[in-house]
């Protein structure tokens, strides 16, 4: 799918986020509650029918010129901090398989903590105007940061990744003949809904040949674990399956982590580069990074983008969310919330001390 944002106005150029329900409360100017008419966002019917069918979307155009430019300039300043993916136990692809090849992958965290405007562009998209529909309309209401979010970069020569992923598999996402509850797709009553959705934003180009990205189209609906041979590029024949999808810089790839996927090498004469974010449903965790991080590393993010770090609890138990109408309202004001009762939060501090049980 080739989505075209050209001729939609931004609504907002900054974003942010927090880690825990403390930091978003002190910080929160006031309470928007999120009425059932407020809209939350959502793809459109011809989007839907193409990620269920393939498992993923190319958005063009998301990000501006200008804001590439902004997020390259940044890790330039920080390209010490790029580590290699070696020794040979933090290689991804097989030796010798055709997804490698003699130079390692580069990769770099941190970008969210990183002091502004460096940091602007990185935290802009976890709740980028252009991308709250689909992620609301994939991961659910009140989605959520999951993994702490990479650079991968890539010199020429350097290794792809063996395919990986798919809802048969292990729990490393290798395949495996087995359900994998952490990698799952489904659409149910007209609503697709993934349990962790990979969201890859091109700070380069992609040409043909070039290498990098690939995946097998509607692998997110697999019955069966992908072969070890098909894994690795060895299967005969196998080549055909592999979609390579040609992008610019400013457009992000979306796939559920249901849909199989890996990495080509990388032949381009210039350093491939994108920016690695994983969502997930409102209640659901995958990594557990957040656990770790201080809760004043992103307190200077506004309240909306802040609600998208939080850890995972149910929608119910006042969640902030990231809607398409408060962004439009005030991008830089308070994440609305479905307001819980205050006889049940007072009846949970009787039994437990807390608000929330």
């Amino acid at each position: 799918k080739l989505r075209d944002f050209r001729h939609m106005r931004p609504l907002a150029t900054r974003a942010a986020a927090s880690v825990f329900a403390s930091v978003l409360a002190s910080h929160r100017p006031a309470v928007r509650h999120l009425t059932m008419s407020a809209s939350t966002g959502s793809m459109d019917a011809y989007d839907k029918f193409l990620f269920d069918l393939n498992g993923f979307l190319v958005l063009r155009n998301v990000f501006s010129p200008e804001e590439i430019a902004s997020a390259n300039a940044a890790i330039d300043e920080h390209q010490a901090k790029l580590n290699a993916r070696e020794p040979a136990g933090l290689r991804n692809a097989l030796e010798g398989s055709p997804h490698s090849a003699e130079g390692p992958r580069l990769d770099m965290g941190g970008m969210l903590a990183w002091p502004k405007p460096q940091c602007d562009v990185f935290r802009s998209a976890l709740a980028h105007p252009k991308l709250i529909p689909y992620l609301n309309a994939l991961c659910g209401p009140g989605y959520r940061l999951d993994h702490q979010p990479l650079i991968v970069a890539q010199d020429k020569d350097s290794e792809g990744f063996a395919l990986h992923g798919g809802p048969i598999s292990g729990d490393d996402g290798q395949p495996e003949g087995r359900f994998n509850p952490e990698l799952q797709y489904r659409c149910i009553n007209g609503e697709p809904w993934t349990s962790l959705l990979a969201v890859s934003v091109q700070l380069v180009d992609h040409n043909p040949g070039d290498g990098g990205f690939c995946i097998v189209r509607g692998s997110h609906k697999l019955n069966f674990p992908m072969p070890h041979d098909a894994t690795h590029g060895l299967a005969p024949g196998f080549e055909e399956h592999l979609y390579k999808p040609v992008t610019k810089a400013g457009d992000v790839l979306v796939w559920s982590e249901a849909t199989v996927h890996g990495a080509t090498p990388w032949r381009g004469d210039h350093q491939r580069r994108i920016a690695l974010y994983r969502f997930s449903p409102a209640n659901m965790g995958y990594g557990r990074g957040y656990l770790e991080i201080h809760p004043e590393t992103y307190a200077d993010m506004t309240p909306m983008q802040r609600a998208v770090v939080q850890p995972p609890y149910a929608n119910r138990l006042e969640r902030p969310y990231v809607t398409v109408d408060a962004m439009r309202e005030d991008p830089e004001g308070p994440a609305p919330v479905k307001k819980r009762s205050d006889a049940k939060k007072e009846f949970d501090r009787r039994l437990f001390g807390t608000n929330y049980f």
